[in-house]
């Protein structure tokens, strides 16, 4: 008797049967599922009770301070361009005189960019905290992935753990290590990205159902192409989200860093030089540049994100009736 021919279809993983060679969708429990705390936007999309239709003008504003409504993303729009000129305002006419007015900030950025060199500073923080993300990366997926073997859960775990540890604490001992300079930059950075990265890889991985794990195996997959398909495939999406996170605090600790090391110059040195001497409005500008280009950082992860993982953000759409 002839055995039926399993139909090839696309599928978003990628999974290929061992018996038939037919491309196989796997469910899509996994790919659904979102790192808490990846997207910094994520507050904009709370809130689940819909307003009725016919509403006036009046009442959609007073829907806006009600818990739990859902904004379309117009409504979204005219709240964030209301509450940012709240700000504006709130800057300009600040109460505290301490505070640089935004005229002054900007003075300060172009007498720090065109005098002071901000360009090459920031482009050697830059260049510093990509090599350390990547290097991050590298470490954090390989401890991660190895969590499949249980003789790995622990050390996992302990580096997880190294998370409550201070950086101050291993100045000291990485210098010996790496003789100082960049390389020491380069090891401090690392270490406190990667702590971080691996705690929520961790979870991620352990978070992927057992059904995941059972379908693979119903398709007679070996072990290792388990973890191939459903472990480092199944979970590709929710690495660049973690990736995205960590970077972020890659960003918070590269100033820092740079002011433990300040062979190498970068924007934490500078950053640290003005604090010292006092110059609020050369601080300020600062921290924009560096919010600005860690905004842009975090954008160009994910649109890599959605280019490699475009299946991660699929929802269907459920009619009535």
């Amino acid at each position: 008797m002839n055995e039926p021919e399993l139909r090839k279809e696309p599928s978003k993983t990628g999974t290929i049967s061992p018996v038939t060679e037919a491309r196989v969708d796997l469910p899509p429990q996994v790919s659904s599922m979102k790192v808490a705390g990846a997207r910094g936007n994520a507050a904009l999309r709370v809130g689940d009770l819909k307003s009725a239709k016919g509403r006036n003008f009046g009442q959609k504003i007073l829907d806006a301070f009600k818990p739990n409504r859902a904004v379309s993303w117009s409504g979204i729009k005219v709240i964030i361009g209301v509450e940012a000129a709240i700000a504006l305002l709130i800057w300009l006419n600040s109460p505290f005189k301490v505070l640089p007015t935004p005229m002054e900030t900007f003075a300060a950025l172009k007498t720090l960019w065109l005098t002071q060199g901000l360009g090459p500073e920031l482009i050697s923080s830059f260049t510093l905290n990509l090599k350390a993300l990547a290097w991050s990366t590298v470490i954090t997926l390989a401890l991660a992935y190895s969590t499949v073997i249980p003789v790995m859960r622990p050390i996992v775990a302990a580096v997880a753990k190294a998370r409550f540890l201070s950086l101050a604490g291993f100045t000291l001992l990485f210098a010996l290590i790496v003789r100082g300079g960049e390389p020491l930059k380069m090891s401090l950075l690392v270490f406190s990205i990667t702590v971080f990265f691996v705690t929520s890889m961790a979870a991620v991985i352990a978070s992927i159902p057992k059904s995941e794990f059972d379908y693979a195996r119903t398709l007679r997959m070996s072990e290792w192409r388990v973890v191939w398909e459903v472990v480092i495939l199944g979970t590709a999406d929710r690495a660049f989200d973690a990736l995205r996170q960590n970077a972020a605090i890659g960003w918070m600790m590269l100033t820092m860093v740079e002011g433990l090391v300040r062979s190498g110059g970068g924007v934490g040195t500078m950053l640290l030089n003005q604090t010292k001497a006092f110059k609020i409005a050369e601080i300020f500008a600062i921290q924009l540049v560096i919010l600005i280009v860690g905004l842009m950082q975090d954008y160009g992860i994910g649109a890599i994100r959605r280019l490699v993982c475009p299946y991660a953000d699929l929802t269907l759409e459920r009619k009535d009736g």
